[in-house]
């Protein structure tokens, strides 16, 4: 037959409350007619326009009224790229009431995030129920959303010390965390959708406990999904103090990262699964290795024979005990040199074993957590703020690498890797300037490299972005 003869895979989509049939007969016919003319098409539209995979908070306590608010949009004329800017802007003003360091500011500002949210869910049914689909769109709402939260920690820091108590460090600690949760689902992500043999019985039983019901809600809510987080900080930040908000977000976050962190390492170790030279690139551009490491790639040669991820673990644990306990010093610049001779690892031999995908969440931690450290015990009004924006305008980058490889452009320009330095490149500057600056001029130094890292990310990327055919990405790691 003609599918036989093209070779080709039969797709069956979900109908929902559509209907489709192939009647043998006038009465069957008939009957079909009937119940294609039975569907409310516009209830059906509107129905779709929801993700089916929606979060608890999403799918029950937004999505029955944002999907009106969608239609409305529609039907004046009004773009999803418009929702979606709605939506920043919203964030960012409350952002800036939280900021002011009142009550009535914390709440306004936790009213507003989750007008924020509302627009953020509408912007993407709207999408859907007027079929506009656009790039630019899609990077949009994905790159802002990270923007939109992380604005609002800095916003939430500016409050407390407006009030006395400095909870920069916290806010920080938040960032990274959330971002490492991130670089996890992505690695863990492109190292298996494409491998063979990927099954376990870990996956066979979570699609047995998915199959129960209430399980499956559950399972969504506990790994603190964007809309849980979005209303616990917000509730938090009405009901309670700054400090008191990220000691939870980190405690929720902590858990949920604790969770899906160990199932995936138990998936991966029960489950023998082949992955390809694709997923092998993928993360090894997700690592972020530049020019220090493969120049210790090709000095060294040869691979050694353990794990990457083990090297990984050893060098990223040591830079940051080194961090915390030595602080700024000969003993902090020999862990980081270290630390680049390691980080040749992930560019030596290809990321193929089960745990490999570990690699880019082991580096994120280990860069991110050093400027962390390193800012705190400098000890200086405006070190943290610093090491914030630094933190920021890295995060972006590899943001910006995720989405790039989800729509098959690859990794940003080597150029750009090269320019600001790697990961490796850069851990060891932060650790150079720590040890040889003072304390405020090692703030200045995080500000200029963190403005000259922002500038050179934003423009590469705005480029490529909003240029002709230029892949549209889904933030899928994200529900709502």
């Amino acid at each position: 037959n003609l599918v036989t003869a093209l070779d080709a895979d039969v797709h069956r989509p979900e109908l929902g409350s559509l209907v489709a049939a192939v009647p043998a007969d006038p009465q069957a016919r008939n009957e079909a007619r009937q119940a294609v003319a039975a569907v409310d098409d516009e209830a059906v539209r509107l129905k779709s326009a929801v993700k089916s995979r929606d979060g608890f908070f999403t799918t029950f306590f937004i999505s029955p009224y944002s999907r009106y608010i969608a239609r409305w949009c529609a039907r004046r004329g009004l773009t999803p790229n418009q929702v979606t800017t709605a939506s920043l802007l919203t964030a960012l003003i409350a952002a800036s009431c939280a900021a002011t360091g009142t009550r009535i500011g914390f709440v306004a500002a936790g009213a507003l995030l989750i007008c924020s949210f509302v627009l953020d869910c509408t912007d993407g049914q709207l999408a859907r129920y007027s079929l506009q689909y656009s790039t630019l769109g899609a990077w949009l709402d994905a790159t802002f959303d990270r923007a939109k939260e992380y604005a609002y920690y800095a916003g939430l820091a500016l409050g407390a010390a407006r009030g006395g108590d400095d909870v920069w460090a916290l806010a920080l600690g938040a960032m990274i965390l959330q971002t490492c949760r991130h670089v996890v689902d992505f690695s863990f992500n492109e190292a298996n959708h494409d491998a063979t043999a990927n099954t376990s019985p870990t996956a066979a039983l979570s699609d047995r406990l998915d199959s129960v019901g209430w399980t499956v809600w559950v399972r969504r809510m506990i790994v603190l999904p964007i809309g849980e987080r979005w209303a616990l900080i917000a509730v938090l930040t009405a009901a309670t103090t700054p400090r008191i908000t990220f000691y939870v977000l980190l405690a929720g976050c902590a858990f949920a990262a604790t969770y899906t962190t160990a199932g995936r390492v138990l998936r991966s170790l029960t489950r023998r699964a082949t992955r390809t030279d694709r997923a092998a690139k993928a993360l090894a551009d997700l690592a972020d290795n530049g020019p220090l490491a493969g120049l210790s790639a090709r000095v060294l040669r040869r691979a050694s024979k353990l794990p990457a991820v083990l090297w990984t673990a050893a060098g990223s644990a040591l830079l940051l005990l080194a961090a915390a306990i030595d602080g700024p010093g000969p003993v902090l610049v020999g862990s980081a040199v270290i630390y680049v001779l390691i980080s040749s690892e992930a560019v030596v031999k290809p990321l193929k074993g089960a745990l490999d995908w570990l690699v880019p969440p082991f580096l994120r931690a280990a860069e991110y957590g050093t400027v962390l450290i390193l800012a705190s015990k400098a000890g200086v009004n405006g070190a943290l703020p610093a090491a914030f924006g630094l933190v920021a305008a890295v995060a972006y980058h590899h943001y910006d690498t995720v989405y790039r490889i989800r729509g098959n452009a690859g990794a940003p320009p080597v150029w750009l890797v090269r320019a600001i330095g790697g990961q490796e490149g850069r851990v060891l500057l932060v650790t150079v300037l720590a040890t040889v600056l003072t304390a405020a001029q090692f703030k200045v130094a995080l500000t200029v490299l963190a403005v000259a890292v922002a500038g050179l990310v934003l423009v590469e990327s705005i480029r490529f972005w909003v240029s002709a055919g230029a892949p549209a990405v889904h933030d899928e790691g994200e529900p709502a």
